[in-house]
């Protein structure tokens, strides 16, 4: 079986990662294949939101320590260093660009840069026996992943310091008050309630959803003014859209929209 898999289910595309036995712990191999789904899936005009999940009992336990162990896999001498350092095609770069909107099935315990991951999608949905653990200062190591830049930014900077200097392990329930995850679920209803949000999300006009995403984004590093200025110069191509004179006949006539994206 191929270690990451890929579906499209109607506007929804769901990437697994597939390696249940070792919790889908990320090798290489993976580390590529998720980069090159994101891109393909965020490229894709029938493609509306990425669902991000994990096989098995667990989303993903990080970087794979016992291979690192055994001198293979990520980390040991046995993957060689690049020649520059360069991470543009890294998974947490691709993710954070992605203008899809992006959704953490959280289905079990996110660990390291398996935590990081999950911070790095745009929201959150976790099982009631999800788990997020970043226990980097146990390992000896960093969030390398995008997790310094991220928990700040949910959760503030002095509970970013807490959580990060202690390693410590937060249940779903700890997460859902700490802001870090959007909803928490009974794990028989977990697959029902991410499909809901995710067809929920895929209803709207998807070229206005890419470009609220891409303006908040930006907007994370803009000023105020600078802000409203990129907003009106992406407004003006969507009043000439399609979707936009759809989303007005729909609202006049007391109907839902039927948006194409066009």
């Amino acid at each position: 079986m191929p270690e990451l898999l890929y579906e499209k289910d109607g506007a929804i595309a769901t990437i697994t990662l597939n390696r249940p036995e070792r919790l889908n712990a990320i090798s290489p191999a993976m580390l590529d294949a998720l980069s090159a789904r994101l891109v393909e899936a965020d490229a894709d005009r029938e493609v509306r939101v990425i669902v991000l999940t994990g096989a098995g009992k667990g989303f993903c336990s990080g970087l794979d320590l016992k291979d690192l162990a055994a001198g293979r896999g990520i980390g040991s001498d046995a993957v060689a260093m690049p020649a520059r350092f360069d991470l543009r095609n890294a998974p947490p770069i691709v993710l954070h660009q992605v203008d899809k909107p992006t959704i953490c099935a959280l289905n079990g315990a996110a660990a390291g840069y398996g935590m990081d991951l999950a911070i790095g999608c745009d929201i959150r949905i976790a099982s009631d026996r999800a788990k997020l653990a970043g226990g980097f200062a146990k390992r000896g190591v960093l969030p390398e992943s995008g997790g310094t830049w991220l928990l700040p930014r949910l959760v503030g900077w002095a509970k970013a310091c807490e959580l990060a200097f202690t390693g410590r392990t937060l249940a779903a329930s700890e997460c859902l008050e700490l802001g870090l995850v959007n909803k928490v679920v009974p794990h028989e209803l977990f697959d029902k309630e991410v499909r809901a949000l995710a067809e929920e999300i895929a209803g709207n006009a998807p070229l206005a959803v890419q470009a609220i995403k891409r303006m908040m984004r930006l907007g994370l590093e803009e000023s105020f003014e600078s802000n409203v200025h990129q907003v009106y110069l992406q407004l003006l191509p969507l009043f000439r859209t399609r979707d936009f004179q759809e989303g007005v006949r729909a609202f006049l006539e007391g109907r839902p929209a039927r948006f194409e994206g066009r």
